[in-house]
């Protein structure tokens, strides 16, 4: 992945084949109720909206930095419970989705090639230390495919990464997507189908579409007439479909603003809501039905030595089982492995976060700098 905004992935396709957004669902059945859904939901009439372009303000924009970006304070707060903590290796001047002086969901995206992690931001703002705020926060290991807890959110209302479900230049222009596009309807009910986590109902409506849903383009659909990197695209959403994502305009799909996009991205918004069908969803959950389970155990967390000199080094070692990813705050981040070596400036209590489907738990040590 090169470094830079809007930057090419060398072909790089975030989280593990098995992950639900890079499998093939070209064969899947189709839902029982895909018609009624595409008819009362969607439209007929309604078109696919291509929701990004050639102006920077329109689209969600990304920047990938090196394994030596510095880590950064991140400020949590109307969903830091459900957030993750940093230290974030976040640029002091990341791009943020609409401008800096948007007052939309201002999404923040930072890959860190050097280490294989997705850093996403809502509703993010810069501070003049260098810090940030955030209202929900995410940190997503890209050689997995992790998911957030069942009912949390992440920087997105479905609880999904927002980065592997857009639509970027550098693949189109390659020839060759491999994975879902995120995209919104107005409608959603209270429920989830994986690989959402969180959902958003703003209906009561039992056969309103839930999280997750996944809409694909009909094999049928004649896509001969459209230019090379708009027949790219299409063809990804006749393998790998669409995953609903937020609640937002009826079939406006996400993806990454670039001065490259020409005046054929147009052509997009020909392609009628008909022309998909909603993939088989099994299973669907509600409030009643999210599946439980046993978080994390953090066997130990230890710091060696305890106690140090000024300038001296220590090793945290951990030993975790059952846990999807894991963080370790202040200072550290996001680690993989059983142990992480640091110099602590003070005497610092240090946190170790280990997160799965079920949950969150969280261990304490203490290093004491003389």
């Amino acid at each position: 992945m090169t470094p830079g905004q809007n930057a090419s992935l060398g072909g790089f396709v975030p989280f593990s084949t098995t992950s639900l957004w890079n499998t093939d669902i070209s064969t899947a059945p189709v839902d029982a109720n895909s018609d009624s859904i595409i008819s009362n939901y969607i439209g007929t009439s309604t078109h696919m909206h291509p929701d990004w372009g050639n102006d920077p303000t329109y689209g969600i924009p990304f920047v990938i930095v090196n394994g030596n970006q510095s880590l950064v304070q991140v400020h949590l707060g109307a969903y830091g419970d459900e957030s993750d903590p940093g230290p974030m290796p976040i640029p002091a001047n990341a791009p943020i989705e609409g401008g800096s002086s948007s007052s939309g969901d201002r999404h923040v995206l930072v890959l860190d090639n050097g280490n294989c992690f997705l850093y996403e931001l809502y509703n993010a703002s810069p501070n003049s230390n260098g810090s940030w705020n955030a209202d929900s926060t995410a940190v997503w290991d890209l050689l997995g495919k992790q998911q957030r807890p069942y009912t949390w959110t992440s920087a997105d209302a479905a609880g999904l990464p927002v980065f592997p479900g857009l639509v970027r230049y550098d693949e189109a222009a390659s020839g060759t997507i491999a994975h879902a596009f995120r995209f919104t309807l107005s409608h959603t009910r209270a429920a989830i189908t994986p690989p959402a986590t969180h959902w958003a109902g703003n209906t009561s409506s039992s056969s309103a579409p839930p999280m997750g849903m996944r809409l694909r383009l009909k094999a049928s659909y004649d896509i001969s007439g459209y230019s090379a990197k708009m027949q790219t695209i299409l063809t990804a959403m006749k393998k790998y479909g669409l995953i609903l994502a937020d609640n937002g305009s009826s079939l406006f799909v996400t993806g990454v603003s670039d001065s490259r996009w020409g005046s054929d991205l147009d052509s997009l918004k020909n392609v009628p809501a008909t022309a998909f069908e909603v993939v088989q969803m099994n299973p669907i959950y509600t409030a009643s039905t999210v599946p439980t389970g046993a978080a994390p155990t953090i066997s130990n967390f230890t710091a060696t030595p305890a106690t140090v000199a000024a300038g001296g080094q220590v090793t945290l070692s951990w030993t975790v089982s059952n846990a999807s990813y894991l963080i370790i705050t202040p200072g550290v981040g996001a680690v993989r492995g059983t142990s992480t070596s640091l110099t602590p400036s003070a005497s610092t209590s240090y946190m170790l976060i280990a997160t799965n489907a079920y949950g969150r738990t969280t261990a304490t040590v203490s290093v004491n700098v003389q």
